[in-house]
This record gives C-alpha cells, structure tokens and sequence, in this order.
C-alpha cells in the first residue's frame, strides 16, 4: 500500500465523507473512491459502508485505522523532524485561546518563539463554549482548553496555566453585599449554562450541577460568549463564576465579582488532533513542558 493510499484511507476515516476528503487532499473525488476500491480488493474484505446518507468503517476498516494511524504518524514525525533538522521550524502556528488565555502563557509563547525564530505564532479567538470546532476544521493548530478533555480525536499537552475564579453578579442582586461567597450558594439562584457545543463534562468543571451538598443549581440564560454572560448577569436573574483572569479585564458598573471561597480551579492545557500533529505543534508541547 503506498503511503498516499494510506493518507487518503486515513483521511477517509477521520471525515466519513469522500467530498470532505478530496478537498483536504487536493484529490478529486473520484481519485479517494479509486484508492479505497483497491485497498479493499487488495485486503478482500470492505473497509467502509456506504450508502447513499453516509460513510461508516467496518469492524475490519476500524481495526486497520487503529493500527495504520500510529504507525503513518510515526513516519510523518520522522519526516518532519528531518526537515526541521536541515531547515529550522519554518511555518505558521495558529493557537485557538479564550479571552486573555494567551496573556496568562506569555512565557511559554517567549521560549518557543526563541526557538523557533523563523516560526510566525497567530492568535485566534475561540469561545469557552466552543472549545473544539475550530480546531477540528482546521482554523487552529492547538486549542487552550480547560480539563478534563475526553475527545478521541485529540490529544491533551501539558499544562500550561490555572486559573480561580470569582462569581459575577448584578449590583443589586442578593449576594451583592457579601464579602465572599461559596458554591453552596448557587443552590439558591439561577445560572448561565452554556448555549454551545461544549461537551457537558467540560461546563460542569466550569459549572458545575449541583453544590458541594448534592442540590441541583437552577439553570437560567443560554449564553454563547462571555459578553453575553455578563449582560444577562447584569440584569440580575442570573449568576455565573467567571475566570479571574477574564475578570480583571471587565471592570464595568453593571457587575461585581465576588469571591468563590471553594470555587472551580480550571486547568488550562494545549490539545490538538492527534491526526493532524505537526513538528511545529510538538515544538510548541515541548516549549510548555520546559517553561
């Protein structure tokens, strides 16, 4: 099987869709259906479903991307390690960060560029209840996210930063007055849940769905970015905890930020698709580890 028929199998199998699959290889359509026809009468047995609503793997297409995938990126890695080697990291790194997550890594970003001189590092926002789509269409390299990550699809770096957080709430709003406050209290008030394709175990590290003593806290507002959570905390029928990172750069009138006593403690770490690993985004795991 030569290594652009692996490519394209592998492709196949991530995106579950021929079109989608030719457009990232720069294939036609009709090359990637070639391809899989003669893997399949290479092996004798069908690698993919097919129907006219969608593409599955077989048990036997699953076994062969498990044992392809490691096997295809081990030879990549050693390709680009060789270049880099002869050539120096040369290329655009795109990171996907949330607010002023990449103010709180600024010693991670100085080493890796030190390294990597003739690397260009772009800053791309992305939104704390859309942590991943923009990494899986391919806008960003690594996403900033929060643990726990539990995506097949990604791999978790190491970490990078940590970060408390404070409970925004309206001026008049009842807890307003109170010198700190602690999560049994969300018991007794409504808060923004996220309006997003956040996986649920994710928000509840940020959220969580009940307090310390095993009561329910009251979902209020569907909010998509964090703008949105503070005009609706605002209003005074909501609450949220807020990253005391994001809070110091939204000092507004409208809103206090009090003090979570036993708040959520977030733990920031790169991830990326194991799929899609580069020099670059190892480079950039390894500047994390070191700084």
């Amino acid at each position: 099987m030569e290594l652009r028929d692996i490519e394209i199998f592998l492709t196949l199998a991530e995106e579950l869709h021929f079109g989608r699959t030719a457009e990232r290889l720069h294939l036609s359509q009709a090359r990637v259906s070639q391809s899989i026809k003669q893997q399949e009468r290479r092996i004798g047995g069908a690698l993919f479903e097919r129907t006219s609503r969608n593409v599955q793997l077989t048990p036997l297409g699953q076994r062969l991307r498990d044992r392809l995938g490691a096997g295809y990126r081990e030879i990549m890695a050693a390709v680009d390690e060789a270049v880099a080697t002869t050539r120096g990291q040369i290329g655009t790194l795109t990171l996907g960060a949330m607010a002023v997550d990449h103010h709180q890594i600024a010693p991670v970003l100085d080493l890796f560029r030190q390294r990597h001189p003739r690397c260009e590092v772009r800053i791309r926002e992305i939104l704390p209840t859309d942590p991943f789509s923009a990494l899986r269409a391919g806008r960003v390299d690594i996403a900033l996210a929060w643990l726990p990550v539990d995506e097949p699809d990604l791999t978790v770096g190491p970490n990078l930063h940590t970060e408390s957080m404070v409970l925004a709430v309206s001026p008049g709003h009842p807890l307003a007055g109170r010198d700190q406050v602690t999560m049994e209290d969300l018991g007794d008030h409504p808060v923004v849940w996220a309006d997003g394709p956040i996986p649920d175990y994710m928000w509840r590290a940020h959220t969580p769905a009940v307090t310390p003593a095993g009561r329910p806290i009251p979902r209020g507002l569907g909010v998509a970015t964090l703008e949105e959570a503070l005009t609706a905390i605002s209003g005074g029928t909501v609450v949220s905890p807020v990253g005391v990172h994001a809070a110091a750069t939204r000092s507004r009138h409208d809103i206090a930020f009090l003090p979570l006593a036993d708040g959520p403690v977030l733990q920031y770490v790169p991830v990326w698709r194991t799929a899609a690993e580069t020099t670059l985004v190892r480079a950039f795991a390894q500047a994390a580890a070191d700084a």
